[in-house]
This record gives C-alpha cells, structure tokens and sequence, in this order.
C-alpha cells in the first residue's frame, strides 16, 4: 500500500481504528472491578482458591438467568461479550464444562464469544485443538440451531456470523474438517433433477470417481452415520430455502435484512474460493439464488442498498470465468466462446420446440439475443406454459416446495432466462472501464463511506483477500478493487480536511471566497484549457488534455513556498469547484453526511503536472536552485495534464461548467501520493496474460501440496554447492547440520578447512510402494523424501586473485546457527524459501549470505532484492557490499540511495559514474603496464584502445610465459625470469616471488598476477558501451538490463515502476525479499512479475522471504479494509497459514534475555546466543548492569498530565504529553549519568507522539550540550529491523491488547 499515512504503527491498530460514535469499549474496571459479570466470573470460575484439575461444573441456570437474559435484554452488546471475553469466560468456564449434554444456551453463548473473539482479531480455534469430538459436537448443533425457525432472527445471525468466520479458517484442521463435507459433492443430490446431474458428472472424470467415493461412503456407514450425512448434504441447501422466503417477507425487518446481508456474506465467500466454490456454484445456479434475489422485495427496497451491492458482489463471483473443477481461469476469448456455446444451446432448443414462436430468437447471431432488451422483446411471444415448458427444456428448476413459497410466474422465469443467458463483462473487462483517478462521485459515493464507520456490525460489498484465489486474476481483480478504495478514502480524508481548514463561504450570490488557510490548498481561478490531442486509434478518449493555472504564494511561509515549488513533473494535484451557498446542513437520507458535503464540495478533477513556469514563463526545473535566486515572483503556473477519461465524460455530459468553477487546487505529500503509477501498475497486471512461475503457481493460490514449491520437491535442486565462506572451519559444519551425515568425498579425507562444497549424496533406487488409496485424506502429512540426508563434503583451494591486498577477497565472520544454515542451504537452492525471523536472530545477515553464495554459484543469474522500508534496504544492501561482491553487479533503484552509508554510489547514476571514475582509474593502469612493458602509443586514451592493447601486447606475453611455464625443464628461476610483469608489480609488497619458493608457489603467484590484470580489461570492457552510449538515460538503462546482477528497490518503488522496468526487456532469476510480512499481499506479488515472460514461461527460479508475521503487518488506514477486506494479508503470513513449510531461526543475539522473555512466550524454542547468556557473555554491553536503572526493563504507569492524557487533535494525530515529558526525562537523567546520547533511542506508535516528542526535546534538550539530542525519535515502523542499547517506548494509550508491541 502507499505509504501514505503511515502515521501510527500497525501493532496499535485497534486504537486507532476507533468504534463508531455510541459504541462502548470494556474498561478495566468493567473485568477487574465490582461489575455484574466480574462478580460471577470470581464466584464461578475465577475463584481465588486454587482451581482442581476437576471437570469444570457449568449450572444452566447461571447461563440461562445470570448471562443469556442480561445479553439478551440488551440486545447482545459488543460491549457485554467483550467483557465476558476479557474474564476468561470461554477458556475457563463455556468450553471445560461443555459436553453433549449442555444446553443450547451453553452452545449460542460458546458461538457469541467466539464472534466477539474474532471481531477482536484474537486466536480462538486453538481452544477447542486439544477436544476435537467435542467441537465437532459443537459444530453440529451450531448448525442445527442455524435452521432452528424458534429462534429469533438475531440469534440466527449470530449463528450464521460463526459459520461464516468457520469457512474463513479453513487452515486450522478441526474447523476444515467439519466445514469441508458441507460443500462436498454429495451436495448435488438436491439438484433439480437427476438428468442434470449425471450431465455434470459425464462431463468429467474425477467428478465421477467423486460422486461413486460419495456413494460408497453412505452405503458403508451406519443408520446414525448416514443421518449425519444426509444432514451435511442438505444443510446449505436447507440454509438457502430458508434464505429465500425471507426476501419476499411482507413486513421485513431491520433484522432480516442484517442476516441476508450476513448469508450474501456466506455465499461470496464460499463462492470466492475454489475448494468450497467447486460445487457451491452449481447448486446456486440451480437454485436460481440471483434472480429470485434481483425480483425481491427487499432487493428493491430503497433503504437496501447494501444488499444489492453484496448481489453484485455474489453475482461476480457466480459468473467468474474460471472452471469449477480445474481452477482453469478461462481467456476472453474462452469465455466467449462458452457463452456462445451456451446461446446456441438456447437457440437449438427454441428452433426444436417452438419453431413457430422463436423462428427470429433461433436464427439470429450471436450478438442480437445476447442483451436483455432484445431477448425478453423474444421471447414475448410464448405463453407462460410455453415459458415454463422452455425453461424444462434447459433444465432449469421450475419449481420450490411450498415451505419457500417462492412465486414461479412469468416474471421469475424471465429473469431467469434473462441472467443465464444476458452476456456479461469479464473481469478484465471491469478493471478495463475503472478509472485510476477519482472525481466527486466515486470518493463519495455510499459503498466507499460505509467504511467510514465500520465497527464489524455489518458486512460490507468489498472483496476480501482470502486464504485461496480462484486465479491469478481473481487475485489482481480483487487487489485493485481494495487498493483503489483504500486510495480514494486516504484522499477524500484530505480532501475533507482541506476544506474544514479553508472554511469556504458565500458573503454575495455566486462568489466563493475562503476565510481560512492549508498549507495543502491554495486559492485559484478557474484552469485555462490550452490543448486537446484527439485521440489515438483505439481509443475514444483524447490522448492529452493540457490545461494552466497560476497560483499566488506571496502570503505563503518560506518552508511551505518550498513545498508548492517542488512539485514535479507527474506529480498528481486535485481541482476542486466549492460552492459556499450549497453548504449543506442536514442529510437528506443514504448515509451520513460527509464533511465535504457540508462545505459545498461541487466536483473533483484530478490532474498531473507537466511543468512549472515563473511569473516570466521560465520553466522551474531545479526549484531548490531557483528559489536560492535573487529575482523571484510570487506567482507560478502550472501546466497540468487533466484526466482525459473525465473530460470526455464531461463534454458529452454538457458538464464544461465543472471546470469554470474550480476555484482551489489541493496537492498532497510526495510519500503519500503514489498511488496512480501503482493502481496503473496493478491495472495492467490484472489486464495482462502475465503467468506466475509453473513451480510457484499453485502454491500461491494455496491449492495442491503446500511444501510442493521448497527445493526437496522441485526436479532442478542443484545437486552440488559451493557454500564458500558459509561455513568458518569443520567443526561448524558438523554442528550446522545436525541430523544428517556428512563424509568427506572420494578426493579428501579427515577434517579440513574451508571452502566446503557440500554435495547431496545418490540415493538408492527404492522399489516403488504399493499404490495407496484415493481415498482423500485431508490432514495426511506429506510423506518425507529421506530419513537422513548424506553429504558428501570436498573442498579447494581458492585462487590467487593478485598481489594487492585489495585483491583479497572479503569473507564472512559470522558463525550462523544451524538453523540459519538451513535458511541459507534452502535459499541458496531453486524453488520458494521462508525464513521466518524473531528480533535479533539474524534475517539480515542470512539473506545476506544467500545472494552471496548465489552471486558466486550462479554467475549467469541476476537477483532482484526487495524490502519495505528504504531503511531495511540500505541495512542490507550495506551489508552486501561488505561481503566479496564485486561493486559493478550492483544497483540501488529509488530515492532511499542517497541515505546508504557507503563508500560509492549505487543508484543508476551513481553507478554510470562509478562506471566512469573505474575506467579513468583503469585506464591509468594500463598506461602504467603499457610503459612497464615498453609498448609504445597512447594504449591508455579509451576502452576500446585498451582492448586492443590487451590483444596485442598482454595476451601474446603471457601465452609465451604459459608455454615457458609448461615446461618441464623449465627451473622456478627460469619461471620467475620469464615473468614479463615484474616492473609493473614493482609496488607490490616485496618480494613478489619469495627466494625459497617451489614451483607450484611460483605459478600460483604469476597466475595471480595475471588474473589482476585480467580483471582490468574485464572492467574496461564493461565500460566500453558507456562511451559509445551518449544519453545518460540509455547509459542508465543498459546498467540496468546488461551489468546489474543485484537489483535492489523497495516494494513500493517496484510498483511504481513495474511497468517501465519490464519494457526495457529486464530478466531476472531471484526475487529476495526482507520485511515480507510488512509488505501487502499486492507488493508482495508485482516484484514476481516485473519482467516479460520467455516462451510463454517466467524464468523466475527462486524465492525467498524473510519476515516475522508475528511483528508489524502492513499498515492500512482504514479498519474497513485492515480488518472485513484483510488488506493488511501479506503474502508471507498467508503462506504461513497455508502450511507452507518455514524456517524458524532460534536464538536472538539483541537482547538480554531477561528482555528477550517479553517476547519469546511468542515463539516456538526461541534461544539466546552465547554471548548474551551470563555464563558466557563475550561482549561488553552484556556483562554490566545498567547504571542508574534498577531493572533491564520496567513498565511505566504515567498518570495524567496537568488533567489531560491522550488526545487526537487530528484524525489519527494521537499525543499524550505527560508520556512524551517523561520520555525526556528519563533522556535527560541517562545523559547526566553518562550514557551517549547515539546509544539512546526513542520510539512511540503514533507520528502525532513522535512529533510531540520532539518538540519536548528541542525545547529542552536541544540546545544544551550536556544534552543534545538521541541518536533517534522515531515509530515503531520506521525502526523496524534496528537496534539500540537503551530504547524506551511511549505508548500513548495503553497496550490495548497488542502483543506485537513486545516483539517490535
């Protein structure tokens, strides 16, 4: 997502997403103090004797009396179930005493804390692991109760939220198990008829075997088994027959619309994911759910437009042009071709049975009948028993039981007919017709402002980022649609705050002046339209809509004239026309109110812009350069490039008045602004045939074997390795890899020194298993390929890179943990790694380690490296360049360069220009060889010269010394004498060949030598298309596509620039990617499809993420969207719930471990280093105490500050002074004690903290140098991946529940 609006860190996303206005939150005194249900909770089941491991005793009637009728008589409050949440109500007393006995009192209050859990984001099924014939027990009646009619319609609802959130927890084994057979195939026995059954089921194969295994199942079972299975077969089909009455109720309620909202909610989400969709969809479609909900009377109601939205929701996902069975999302042209095939069907039916009637419905093409005008205006002509008659003939359904009393007239067939056979827009089709950029409709409009107060009360129309896709496509359809709401919903916040500053008002009819100011906004007169270019072919939009305004910056603060002179070129600004006299006070229905609407708001343009003139016409090219001059004016124009799409729409529209009363121009931050060249980015994606890597496709949609992307599963493992300087000395091989033999091989024996090669021993051929059962087995462990592994380990000896100590190659020093050496091995081989990292157990340094040995063990191969943060980046790109990686292979991409503490530069120019500093410096050598060999000419003067000096002059020298060299007679003085380079290695540490040495020594020296020389003109012949490129874009782009070999550019960057990197023909084989938890589902997925693919194949070969899920997810802003649409899913932490096999690095090397016990609870086996513990503590940080300090650690209590705690004085700008006061104190104390101020950190959640934080500091701290300042104040996001000796953390509010905090 942008990183607009980064403002609070994710591990305090419930406070800042707070409920809507007369929601109530649980107090402490509400669970700790003498409330209602803490009384009981301490006389039932939190005594203060200590418990017995006796069988919890639950009394019906202190469920019944005590907490089912206060729930019930205040309508099941939130606030209530949170409560009873918070006392431990479901762990320690609900589910103990639970048996087959307990009331249904006891099952809809285990279901009603269960819903309260989840809307709180918290663990549940955990609960109820170590039980499961009771859960399943559970189960069963929850879903009885789903049907019971004596319940009230609430109650229902709360079933059937439990249900729903079941299916969205399809990971976890006991709820799969019980959700799965409810959407087997055994549900076809309710189709309409057997004909249309065994139809479907000739039609494939496995449908066939399927429905036999069914049937045998039933016929094995017993009387109570096959009652069970009769009841699993009809539940969904009971559930929607219950379903469709209720739409056609007389006198519909408020609460049978929430619960068809709720069961719309069901039915997308088993729609939306193939494994519940693959025969879900069939019976939908026989059922006719769509169009007897479109004929609806609560479909039509006005105050219902949250159904007909979650319809349209159910309707594109009913009619997705995906296979059912395969997963095979079809083509445009497949699609077509289906619905051809399906119209033709129609028509033979209509040409055997009616001829008469439909002569013109079956002779017409294609295009005539498939619109719902023109078929209905066809099929006129029939009677209704004729229409009926035609509808059997299909094989439609005509007829419900009674129970539904659903009217079958005319009108329901027609619609029927009408929406099976009306052609309807494809996905691609959809995203195609969306708009990147928004106007005042789409920012306003109801669907988007729902989520404004969204508290989980309700569903919403939004797709959700699921545990399964239905297809790529699905995915990148789904992601554009979220990623463009949650854009529009960070501008129309600003949008809204803009105005509320400005303070637009009418003092004269048609006149709009502003009494107030933003620095965001600046008054303007109405654009000047310069230039419209028709449109090109193909397109109906004109190709460029050029306009001009001119702002006045005179009563502009110099920092702020700043800001509005750096816009650049693309940048995106938004026009908006207010009027003061339509200021509106009161909300005439559909929805609260915006604050836009209140202040006038009359349309929104959004444009880019080209250029910046001064008042002079000058163009503004370096603003920062021009606004250090002398002679500047107070006014600017801008040249703008309006939304051509929107324009169109206008002039049709007559509109042309939108844009002579735009009166104010808004921009927003660079950081936040990103978001059309990603939108764009994610629209070409979801338009493009773009294919994932065949080894990874599957895996990412979350279907087949989850382990079968690692490298033990994938055909092209590498057989043998060289892991280099993985390893520092035998004894750390042997304790890396425990569990496996390693021998050394045929050409060594004993122990010996690195470098290791490491290489998988042949297994013997094993005789093939007696073939296994079909029968599907759900929770069946994947089968291990080898009990051990054997290695095999040889060595050699690395060669002589030349007599500098610079030709030395760097080597790694850190002793990696076996499990990090797993990470590594696993890295290092082809296929998908996941390394997941708890603080200070070393991802860095692992990721590190893998592009090293794959630079080195795969020349031919080129890495893309991403990360979230431009911090997080240049840590590790830091790190890469201290390893033995040669400077020229890498490559920086964005702004976040300029902050890497390194020698050189590394972005794109930086790099041409290192480019042309080497040949300088190269060239000068081989002036120097040149005269040291007495060449003459000027060998020196380009690359290209001094190619040619190489093969003329070097190359034959040195083939002459080969030849000495090979001589057998040949003495090492006879070899040392032949060496023709001595004059040029003259200034080498002497002597160059020791007195004494042997031959063998000798050759190795001159080798060396000659490979430094080598490594010159390799330079220079890299260098050589850069004097022959003259543009320093295509210098930089051929840097780009032929040199780099480590591309490293942050997630965001990569979605900006997808589009442009993959048009200049980039191929890479390695995607790496740090901070992958942080990173969107979306961000995650772009960097894996960012080049063209080869022979219809991506040449992508490896995959490894390194993350911690259990610290920081992505942050959105929107609750709505974090929480209902899952937007904060990353890839990472999906695969994870899928099973897909992690490596779990275990021991931290940062902390205490008196600290790291805060978090550790949080992890599986997590450790401590050896030179942490107090017994073998090596390094000084860890053998003191900290002077001054009491504790490691302590937790601060700060009360209120001068009568006030924490305050918003902008949305999500949270501060609380006394925090940010004790903060500095405590600053201020350690430096008078004695601690530098560069070993004092200071981290908070929120940006609003931060800045309080700092003002507090440079009032008080700033200027006094006894003082000074901390090394840093940032948030919990920003330091992601750092350390510090001393950090202290302000929380603002509390911890609010939010575990992550301790692992950030």
């Amino acid at each position: 997502m942008p990183p607009a609006k980064r403002v609070k860190s994710s591990a305090k996303s419930s406070a800042a997403a707070r409920p809507a206005a007369g929601s109530e939150r649980p107090t402490t005194e509400d669970v700790e103090g003498e409330s209602e249900f803490a009384t009981l909770a301490r006389q039932h089941w939190l005594k203060a004797t200590k418990r017995s491991t006796t069988t919890v005793k639950v009394k019906n009637d202190v469920l019944k009396r005590e907490i089912w009728d206060a729930l019930e008589k205040d309508g099941f409050p939130l606030k209530s179930l949170l409560v009873l949440e918070g006392l431990q109500t479901l762990e320690s007393y609900l589910w103990p005493g639970y048996g087959e006995d307990s009331s249904n009192y006891h099952v809809l209050l285990i279901v009603m804390i269960v819903n309260a859990k989840r809307r709180e984001r918290l663990e549940t099924w955990d609960i109820f692991a170590d039980r499961p014939a009771d859960f399943s027990d559970l189960f069963r009646r929850a879903l009885s109760m789903s049907l019971d009619n004596s319940l009230t319609w609430t109650v229902r609802t709360n079933v059937l939220l439990f249900i729903i959130f079941a299916f969205q927890s399809l990971d976890c084994a006991i709820v799969r198990k019980e959700c799965a057979p409810l959407v087997s195939i055994s549900i076809w026995h309710n189709l309409s008829t057997e004909q249309n059954r065994d139809e479907l089921l000739e039609s494939n194969a496995h449908l066939k075997k399927a429905w036999r295994a069914s049937a045998k199942r039933y016929d094995a079972a017993d009387e109570a088994m096959k009652g069970r299975l009769r009841f699993e077969r009809s539940w969904l089909y009971t559930s929607i027959l219950d379903f469709l009455p209720l739409l056609y109720a007389d006198s519909a309620k408020n609460e049978h619309a929430l619960y068809c909202e709720r069961f719309l909610e069901f039915l997308i989400d088993l729609q939306s994911q193939l494994p519940t969709r693959r025969y879900v969809n069939t019976l939908l479609k026989d059922l006719h759910v769509l169009p007897a909900l479109h004929l609806s009377p609560m479909y039509n109601d006005e105050s219902n437009g949250l159904v007909r939205d979650l319809s349209a929701l159910l309707s594109h996902y009913t009619y997705f042009t995906v296979d059912d069975q395969t997963g095979v999302q079809h083509s445009r042209e497949e699609a077509y071709d289906r619905h051809c095939a399906n119209l033709a069907k129609l028509q033979r039916a209509a040409l055997k049975n009616f001829k008469e009637k439909l002569t013109v419905l079956a002779l017409s093409n294609y295009g005539a009948i498939d619109k719902r005008s023109e078929l209905e205006g066809l099929l006129e002509p029939l009677t209704d028993e004729e229409l009926e008659q035609l509808c059997g003939f299909l094989g439609f359904r005509t007829a419900y039981p009674e129970s539904t009393k659903l009217p079958t007239d005319r009108r329901f067939l027609t619609e029927v007919l009408l929406s099976t056979f009306e052609r309807r827009k494809t996905f691609q089709e959809t995203a195609h017709d969306l708009s990147v950029f928004p106007d005042e409709e789409t920012l306003f409009e109801t669907s988007l402002r729902r989520t404004d107060h969204y508290d989980g009360s309700r569903p919403l129309a939004l797709p959700k980022l699921n545990l399964q896709y239905l297809s790529v496509g699905d995915f990148l359809w789904r992601s554009l649609i979220l990623y463009r709401c949650e854009s529009f919903y960070a501008i129309r916040q600003d949008i809204e705050d803009v105005l509320t500053r400005m303070k637009p008002e009418s003092r004269r009819p048609g006149e709009t002046t502003f009494s107030g100011t933003s620095k965001m906004s600046l008054p303007i007169s109405k654009p000047t339209i310069l230039e419209v270019v028709p449109a090109v072919v193909g397109s109906d939009t004109p190709s460029t809509v050029r306009a001009e305004v001119t702002i006045d910056l005179r009563r502009l603060s110099e920092h702020v004239r700043r800001e509005w002179e750096a816009l650049r070129p693309d940048d995106v600004i938004f026009l908006l026309a207010v009027d003061g006299s339509k200021a509106k006070k009161v909300a005439n229905g559909g929805g609260p109110l915006s604050e836009a609407g209140k202040l006038g708001l009359v349309a929104v343009r959004a444009a880019e812009v080209v250029q910046i003139f001064d008042d002079k016409g000058r163009p503004v090219r370096d603003a920062q350069a021009y606004f250090e001059g002398q002679s500047r004016g107070s006014t600017r124009k801008i040249q703008l490039r309006l939304d051509s799409k929107a324009y169109k729409e206008d002039t049709e529209a007559k509109r042309s008045s939108v844009y002579d009363g735009i009166n104010l121009i808004v921009r927003r931050s660079g950081r936040e602004n990103n978001f059309k060249p990603v939108l764009e980015s994610i629209k070409d994606l979801t338009l493009s045939e773009v294919p994932l890597a065949s080894w990874l496709h599957e895996v990412f949609l979350g279907y087949g074997d989850p382990a079968g992307a690692t490298y033990k599963h994938l055909p092209n493992r590498v057989k043998k390795i060289d892991y280099r300087d993985t390893f520092l000395d035998w004894q750390h091989l042997i304790e890396s890899l425990p569990g496996k033999i390693v021998e050394p091989g045929d050409d060594v024996s004993g122990s010996f020194g690195p470098p290791y090669l490491l290489e998988a021993a042949d297994r013997p051929v094993e005789e093939p298993a007696a073939k296994p059962s079909k029968k599907r087995r759900r929770d069946a462990e994947p089968a291990l390929i080898a009990e051990i592994e054997t290695l095999k380990v040889s060595t050699y000896k690395p060669p002589n890179n030349g007599p500098y100590p610079v030709d030395a190659p760097k080597l790694n020093s850190v002793r990696f943990t076996p499990t990090q050496i797993d990470a590594i091995v696993s890295g290092t081989q082809p296929g998908l790694t996941i390394v997941v990292g708890p603080p200070g157990t070393g991802k860095t340094d692992v990721a590190t380690q893998i592009i090293n040995n794959i630079y080195h063990n795969f020349p031919e191969q080129r890495t893309l490296l991403i990360a979230h943060s431009n911090q997080a980046l240049n840590q590790l790109f830091a790190k890469i360049v201290a390893l033995d990686i040669d400077e020229r292979h890498l490559l920086r991409l964005g702004h976040g360069e300029e902050e890497l503490q390194t020698e050189g530069s590394f972005s794109k120019l930086g790099r041409v220009e290192s480019f042309l500093e080497n040949r300088d410096r190269y060239l000068q050598e081989v002036n120097r060889l040149a005269a040291s060999m007495g060449a003459p000419g000027a060998h020196g003067n380009s690359a290209e010269t001094a190619g040619y000096f190489n093969a003329v002059y070097v190359e034959p020298v040195w083939a002459k010394f080969s030849e000495t060299a090979k001589s057998e007679d040949a003495t090492p003085e006879d070899i040392v004498k032949a060496f023709p380079f001595h004059y040029y290695f003259a200034d080498t540490p002497q002597p160059l060949f020791a007195p004494d040495a042997d031959r063998e020594t000798i050759l190795e020296v001159a080798n060396g030598c000659y490979r430094h020389i080598s490594k010159i003109f390799s330079e220079l012949a890299d260098v050589l298309p850069f004097e022959i490129l003259r543009r320093d874009r295509d210098k930089a782009n051929y840097l780009l596509t032929n040199e780099a070999r480590i591309v490293a550019m942050t997630s965001t960057h990569a979605a900006m620039r997808r589009k442009e990197i993959s048009s200049l023909g980039f191929h890479y084989d390695n995607v790496i990617m740090e901070e992958a938890a942080q990173i969107t589902e979306i961000e995650n997925f772009i960097p894996l499809a960012m080049q063209k693919p080869k022979d219809g194949q991506m040449p992508l070969q490896r995959v490894v993420l390194c993350g911690d899920h259990y610290q920081n997810s992505p942050v959105i802003q929107s609750l709505a969207f974090r929480h209902y649409a899952n937007l904060e899913q990353s890839l990472f932490s999906r695969l994870v719930r899928l099973g897909v096999p992690t490596i779990n690095l275990d021991q931290q090397g940062r902390a205490r471990p008196s600290i790291a016990d805060l978090y550790r609870w949080r992890y599986h086996a997590l450790g401590d280093l050896p030179h942490t513990l107090p017994h073998t503590r090596t390094q000084k940080e860890f053998l003191a105490a900290n002077a001054g300090f009491k504790f490691d650690y302590q937790f601060i209590n700060v009360p209120d500050y001068k009568g006030k705690g924490e305050t918003e004085p902008t949305p999500h700008f949270i501060q609380n002074l006394g925090e940010a006061e004790y903060a500095v104190a405590i600053y201020q104390y350690m430096r008078l004690l004695g601690y530098p101020a560069a070993k004092i950190s200071i981290l908070t959640a929120y940006a609003g903290q931060r800045a309080l934080i700092k003002d507090v500091l440079a009032h008080r701290c700033a200027k006094n140098p006894v003082f000074g300042l901390p090394r840093i104040v940032t948030t919990v996001d920003k330091y992601q991946g750092e350390q510090n000796d001393c950090t202290f953390h302000s929380t603002t509010d509390g911890l609010n529940r939010q575990v992550r905090i301790l692992t950030d």
